[in-house]
């Protein structure tokens, strides 16, 4: 190996930690966005089922347009970020992916740091709100990210990438099944059954799919 290839391999090693720090620095200001949020809005405590807050002047106007709007401007900073890394779109994406991972993983982890919660991975949480409201369990995100920084590690190596068009029809339909997974329990997150709204099974099911895709993706060459 010569001199350049050391520089190579150099580069993405520090690339890499810069993602990584990156996404868990951006995971501890998500987390500190949440603890404000949870000291206006639920003062009392975050408990389930939760309470309807549309009677509280303003709280509609905050969730469909300033939190909505500060969740894409999340992805924005996300995808450039990632844009800035590489210059292919493998390595965009596995950046981007990576970095999205990290967020998600170190957004629990800040918030156990600083509210004490979850207290467990079994507690639920309000996810997303883009394009409606996500909820769920904490575990169900979390493995979600870490699927995402598998596929970001595979992205990362020489492996070819071998994706006919049917198999990325196939992990789009997955990605979409995923999110609608997320989204089934947004109406129903005041209601006492908020928890029999989430398919976990399903959940699991398509999980194990983009799995099963991605590794006959890299395994298979021609």
């Amino acid at each position: 190996m010569d001199d350049s290839d050391h520089t190579v391999t150099r580069t993405g090693w520090a690339r890499l930690a810069m993602v990584a720090a990156f996404g868990i620095a951006f995971g501890y200001i998500e987390a500190a966005v949440v603890v404000y949020l949870r000291a206006l809005f639920y003062p009392d405590g975050f408990t389930w089922p939760l309470a309807d807050l549309s009677a509280i002047e303003g709280t509609m106007r905050f969730c469909l347009l300033t939190e909505v709007e500060r969740e894409a401007a999340t992805l924005v900073l996300l995808a450039a970020a990632a844009g800035l890394m590489a210059q292919t779109w493998r390595r965009r994406i596995g950046y981007f992916l990576l970095s999205f991972a990290l967020w998600d993983v170190f957004y629990y982890v800040w918030l156990k740091v600083l509210l004490g919660w979850p207290e467990s991975l079994a507690d639920w949480d309000i996810l997303f709100f883009i394009p409606n409201l996500w909820a769920g369990p904490v575990w169900a995100p979390l493995l979600t990210s870490g699927v995402m920084a598998w596929i970001a590690a595979g992205l990362f190596g020489a492996r070819p990438l071998v994706m006919p068009p049917a198999r990325i029809l196939g992990l789009a339909a997955c990605v979409v099944g995923i999110v609608v997974c997320f989204m089934l329990p947004g109406p129903h997150v005041t209601e006492p059954d908020y928890a029999t709204h989430f398919p976990w099974a399903v959940f699991l099911v398509l999980h194990a799919a983009v799995v099963i895709l991605m590794r006959r993706s890299w395994r298979r060459q021609a």
